[in-house]
């Protein structure tokens, strides 16, 4: 089972739809064109257009894979007294100082540019079940890092 926010759910099914309605007939017109140039042995075009089509079946069954066992969130249900999913933590490092700010989010939400980082992350389940004042070394691929949690809030997602 995965867990995830409301909008992060509502995107994947908006992903899965673009997909299967607008990227899988766009594919299956270029074969069909491909095809009806003649010879298939040597049509750069029609194998082009069958891996492209392979690709994005795999895309399709993976997405529709996710949301089978996707759950949403509950935002009300959860408390924001320690870190959790769908929890925004403001943090500082320890060593040099500087503040951060993540929210912790499934893997299919994690996005770096936004600030949202996966719950399976190093960083993340370091953080999980902890309060604000606590302070918590996370092992990253750069050494050692000590973090103490300055602010721990619920987000919608």
């Amino acid at each position: 089972m995965e867990y995830m926010s409301q909008e992060g759910y509502d995107k994947l099914v908006a992903e899965l739809h673009q997909l299967e309605s607008v990227e899988l007939p766009r594919v299956r017109e270029a074969i069909a064109e491909a095809r009806a140039q003649g010879d298939l042995s040597e049509n750069f075009e029609y194998h082009a257009a069958k891996r492209e089509q392979g690709r994005l079946l795999g895309r399709i069954r993976f997405k529709q894979r996710v949301l089978e066992f996707a759950r949403v969130i509950d935002t009300k249900r959860l408390g924001s007294d320690a870190v959790g999913l769908l929890t925004k933590v403001e943090m500082t490092n320890m060593v040099n100082d500087s503040r951060m700010t993540y929210t912790i989010v499934s893997p299919h939400e994690a996005n770096l540019r936004e600030m949202k980082i996966s719950i399976k992350s190093p960083v993340a389940e370091a953080l999980l079940g902890k309060k604000i004042g606590d302070i918590v070394e996370v092992r990253v691929p750069a050494g050692v890092q000590k973090l103490r949690i300055e602010s721990i809030e619920l987000t919608g997602g």
